[in-house]
């Protein structure tokens, strides 16, 4: 299983709705098992730059891949990159 994790902050706190309907356009995908988008609690003591949170599980790298492929990403990127500012990804093996 690979997890895809992405983090997002957003340059203008007044369109953080905007970007979380943006993001939540990728729970429609038929491709991860499982995927959530979800705001930071901000409770860290050290940072808390990160306004969202993209957590999805995929069963393999083709599934991932095809996801990535979807024109229902496209439509996400396109609404959410203007309004973004930070984006770090990490997938890992889970």
């Amino acid at each position: 299983m690979i997890r895809h994790i992405v983090f997002f902050s957003v340059k203008d706190p007044a369109q953080l709705d905007e970007v979380e309907e943006g993001l939540k356009l990728l729970t429609q995908s038929p491709y991860p098992s499982l995927l959530e988008v979800k705001r930071n609690l901000r409770r860290d003591l050290f940072g808390n730059e990160v306004d969202l949170v993209v957590y999805g599980e995929f069963p393999d790298q083709a599934t991932l891949d095809r996801y990535k492929e979807d024109p229902l990403y496209q439509r996400s990127i396109d609404r959410v990159r203007p309004l973004r500012e930070l984006r770090i990804a990490a997938d890992i093996e889970g």
